[in-house]
């Protein structure tokens, strides 16, 4: 299974969305505020610590294949801590470098330190199984407070382009953002090298443009609606044309990165909403096979990475998993798309290979040591908050 977007750093952060607990209950800093405060002080091993969480987690849930949006890049120690645990992992990756939490929305990322990473990247991509991508701000992404002038945007992005990169972005999350793929598209910028990322408020005239342009779309279902972005659009999407992959986002929201309850989520909000397409609230607008593509070989595609893996095929690197059903909510077999849709769980991953490396096996993590993972996470969190707090 393929994640196509997700911020693995933060992971750290589980559960901390709504901001720092304290004597009267959780804070309402929200999402993007918490994110951006305690990211500002994360050191290096924190990145690691955050990403190799993550890492484990994909293995034991089933993701052969993850898209690391590292948009806290804080220097290259950060990018190298992050790349360090996906390495170690065995799975198969996209990185994409970002800037740093905090960035000021007037001053261009530093396009100088990207050009330095992406020359010495053979000595990070593990022998091809990590490639390197880039996680643009655009206009001002998921964040309706961020604004970054037209100027500093497209320079950033023909830059990265320049250097042979694809490139992924938040665009049109919530209401607020709404426009930013016409921005794109009126400017030039649209293409398929140019991953969007949540589409929910995006008009129907910029699907459109984003289909003409070729450019893929991942879709997060439970980070989009739990932060009030409304219902995926994912029929519209499909119908449209676009090639869409299916994201876990941050698991500071959605909790846990279950891609089978991703799928789910997908097919149950494209069956009962009222949308453009002539699918709206059906049964059948999305069937089980469907999704299970999304999932899969569609979310490969997303990344460019169709020719690697996504399927079972000839000439294609050894990803895969099997799915155990011994446990009785598999009890019965019957249409294997939709028991994987509908009733399995990360639970019932009995085997994990990427890249012809075995990362779990009769249903143990056997890639990363897990309670180790979690001392070293439980650590740098509570140095992290030591840091905000002091």
């Amino acid at each position: 299974m393929i994640d196509t977007h997700w911020h693995l750093w933060n992971t750290l952060l589980r559960g901390m969305s709504d901001g720092l607990a304290s004597s009267d209950g959780p804070g309402r800093s929200g999402y993007f505020m918490t994110s951006t405060g305690l990211g500002r002080h994360f050191l290096p091993d924190d990145t690691y610590a955050g990403t190799r969480l993550a890492a484990a987690e994909a293995i034991d849930a089933g993701i052969t294949t993850v898209h690391d949006w590292a948009h806290n890049v804080r220097g290259t120690e950060w990018a190298e801590a992050g790349l360090r645990a996906l390495a170690e992992s065995g799975l198969r990756a996209r990185f994409s470098y970002g800037c740093r939490a905090g960035h000021p929305n007037d001053r261009l990322m530093d396009l100088d330190d990207l050009a330095e990473f992406a020359s010495r990247w053979p000595a990070y991509g593990a022998d091809g199984r990590i490639h390197l991508g880039v996680a643009w701000r655009g206009t001002g992404g998921s964040n309706p407070a961020m604004r970054v002038p037209r100027r500093l945007y497209e320079t950033e992005i023909r830059a990265v382009r320049e250097l042979g990169l694809p490139v992924s972005v938040h665009a049109c999350g919530p209401a607020a953002a709404a426009g930013q793929v016409r921005a794109y598209a009126e400017a030039g910028l649209l293409g398929p090298d140019l991953q969007l990322v949540h589409l929910n408020n995006a008009s129907a005239e910029e699907i459109a443009l984003a289909a003409q342009a070729g450019a893929p779309v991942s879709v997060s279902p439970w980070t989009e609606l739990q932060i009030g972005y409304g219902q995926p659009v994912t029929g519209e999407l499909l119908a449209a044309g676009l090639t869409v992959g299916l994201s876990v986002d941050t698991t500071m929201l959605s909790g846990n990165a279950d891609m089978f309850a991703i799928m789910k989520a997908v097919q149950a909000c494209a069956n009962s909403q009222a949308c453009a397409n002539s699918q709206a609230r059906d049964e059948f607008a999305l069937r089980a096979r469907d999704v299970l593509r999304l999932a899969t070989i569609e979310g490969v595609r997303s990344l460019g990475l169709g020719a690697v893996s996504g399927s079972l095929a000839v000439g294609k690197r050894a990803d895969l998993i099997v799915v155990s059903a011994d446990a009785p909510n598999l009890g019965v077999l019957t249409d294997p798309a939709r028991l994987l849709v509908t009733a399995a769980s990360p639970r019932d991953v009995e085997l994990v290979v990427a890249d012809g490396r075995i990362l779990k096996r009769d249903g143990r993590v056997t890639a990363l040591d897990v309670p180790v993972v979690i001392r070293g996470a439980r650590t740098a969190l509570g140095a992290v908050v030591a840091r905000a707090s002091a």
